[in-house]
């Protein structure tokens, strides 16, 4: 379980985040929608390690959290890496590995995993996201849609507990992003795939389908939380649009 208790983070002397408090659950998908600005971005690399924050903290599990106003450890930071998946906007391939050294990557130098192991992992993964076809392609060769798939392969070959995705179809059309998309609601509906996702998107219709939360910012707050029904329904929190 992720655990944001009271995060606030400044920009200069803007308040980026204004006292967020938030859970998601293990097998939960959780979408963060707000107008651009709201911290929503913000929020998702702060639970990543990839931005401090000045007060509040984050707990993943019982044994591992990020406190505001203190540098973590390389050793924390390496333990939520291991933890923490990340799946970015313009997915950030390594462009001279092939697709599947590409999954294999995190398996063995994140996880110290042997590389006959990684590869039956990162195989494992690639299947499941429909690219088993593409193990020996570079990133170049493969559309929008594919490496954004491959980036999803990498980021669960490490097991993590939790998998952020940070606009992950703003780069792509719209074949392309419903083809990610189906992906992760596909991930979402599997039991065997335990994994706490937080999503921020601005694609309502995914949110609907596919989110079990909507967490609503606005201006570094959260002003709801709870089903999307509620969160997206006439003059509801989000209602004008994520």
């Amino acid at each position: 379980m992720i655990v944001i208790s009271h995060l606030v983070k400044y920009h200069g002397a803007l308040r980026v985040l204004d006292g967020v408090s938030l859970q998601v659950r293990p097998g939960e998908v959780a979408a963060l929608v707000g107008p651009s600005g709201s911290g929503k971005s913000t929020l998702l690399r702060c639970i990543n390690g990839l931005e401090s924050f000045h007060s509040g903290e984050i707990r993943f599990g019982e044994h591992l959290k990020l406190v505001g106003g203190e540098m973590p450890s390389q050793a924390t930071l390496l333990l939520l890496r291991r933890r923490v998946g990340m799946v970015f906007q313009q997915f950030h391939l390594f462009p001279h590995m092939s697709v599947l050294k590409n999954v294999m990557s995190g398996p063995v130098y994140a996880l110290g995993r042997s590389a006959d192991e990684a590869e039956a992992t990162a195989r494992q993964w690639l299947d499941r996201v429909g690219l088993t076809d593409k193990l020996h392609a570079r990133p170049a060769q493969l559309s929008g849609g594919q490496q954004q798939r491959v980036a999803i392969a990498r980021a669960l070959a490490v097991n993590p507990a939790a998998i952020l995705f940070d606009e992950p179809t703003s780069a792509l059309d719209p074949k392309m992003s419903a083809e990610v998309m189906r992906v992760i609601d596909d991930l979402a509906d599997d039991p065997q795939v335990q994994v706490a996702m937080v999503i921020v998107t601005h694609d309502v219709a995914a949110v609907k389908a596919i989110a079990d939360v909507v967490h609503v910012l606005r201006q570094g707050k959260v002003i709801f939380s709870g089903p999307a029904q509620e969160a997206f329904a006439p003059g509801g929190p989000a209602s004008a649009g994520a």
